[in-house]
């Protein structure tokens, strides 16, 4: 495991965004952007590109093709979509999971991440007045879960021990973020759900993405691609960035990441991946949009238009009105 203080570590960014109230600019966020054709060829960036980060909940796709291809067979293409979530526990989400546990064999009681109560908050407050406690099921991070026991049960590897970095799993996980992102893994650490968290930088990540949606018909990678977009309300939430942004724009793929990270992908348009310095995941989705319009190939339709200028410039409220903007830098 590589030390917070080792020399590869990510340096930071430049200005992206910045919070305007009422006139006046009361905020601002730092960070890095990396921007990729869809061969993959860094063509533009802002900040430190090129320097690892670790990828949080944007390297689930890339899991979920590496379960995949370790022999994991979801039953359809909604329990692909909730294996790459990050959910808020709605009744849809629970019920994907409950059913990839089942189809193994197992419970919640084979998850290992922590107990939780959605972060939804109508199917949190269902649950709290129904009396119902924090459980595995609800946590964000279930469906990554669910889908590994599954594929080390699938595998004839030890689902008692699947987060172990050594596990063959996370070797397998590790080797596929490897091969996608094109450059070796540069520091292994333990993410907020207790499996692995790999580092490597925000071009490998664009790269990566850009493999997934540039990928043929019938392989690991274009399945978990489509199995996304034809789901985006499974991916995040109802009403979320990233189902609003994919719902917008015909084939944009679109996956956020705890501490700012943020990976956006289009065929025929290449990639985008950001990092927000301070973790700030409200600047994160604007930049990266921003970026993939104005530095990369995303073109938006007009039927699109009104939605990605939402999702680009968020209003900010005070007294029950909007008083202004995120602004973005790029």
């Amino acid at each position: 495991m590589t030390s917070p203080s080792s020399p590869t570590r990510y340096r930071g960014g430049a200005d992206v965004a910045e919070i305007v109230r009422s006139g006046f600019a009361e905020s601002f966020h730092r960070g890095s952007v990396a921007v990729v054709d869809p061969g993959g060829a860094l063509v533009a960036s802002v900040g430190d590109a090129t320097s690892p980060v670790f990828l949080r909940s944007a390297v689930k796709p890339l899991l979920a093709v590496a379960m995949l291809r370790a022999g994991w067979q979801p039953a359809d293409a909604a329990e692909l979509a909730v294996a790459a979530a990050s959910h808020r526990g709605e009744p849809a989400h629970v019920a994907r999971v409950e059913a990839i546990l089942s189809a193994a064999g197992l419970d919640g009681d084979a998850l290992q991440c922590p107990a939780d109560l959605p972060s939804d908050p109508a199917a949190r407050d269902a649950l709290v007045a129904a009396g119902i406690g924090p459980l595995r099921t609800y946590m964000t991070c279930s469906g990554k879960h669910a889908a590994m026991v599954a594929t080390c049960v699938a595998a004839g590897w030890d689902p008692g021990a699947y987060r172990e970095p050594d596990h063959p799993l996370q070797r397998a996980a590790a080797s596929v973020i490897e091969r996608l992102t094109g450059e070796p893994i540069a520091a292994t650490g333990v993410d907020g759900c207790g499996v692995p968290v790999f580092a490597v930088s925000l071009t490998g990540l664009a790269r990566a993405s850009a493999r997934l949606v540039e990928a043929a018909e019938g392989t690991e990678e274009r399945a978990v691609a489509d199995a996304m977009r034809a789901h985006p309300h499974l991916v995040e939430g109802a009403g979320q960035a990233d189902a609003r942004a994919m719902e917008a724009v015909g084939g944009l793929l679109a996956k956020f990441g705890a501490e700012g990270l943020h990976l956006l992908a289009a065929p025929g348009a290449g990639a985008v991946a950001v990092k927000i310095d301070d973790g700030a995941q409200r600047a994160s989705m604007p930049v990266a949009l921003r970026a993939f319009t104005t530095l990369g190939g995303l073109t938006v339709p007009a039927s699109a238009k009104q939605a990605v200028d939402d999702l680009t410039a968020p209003e900010l409220w005070g007294g029950g009105r909007p008083v202004g903007r995120l602004r973005t830098l790029l």
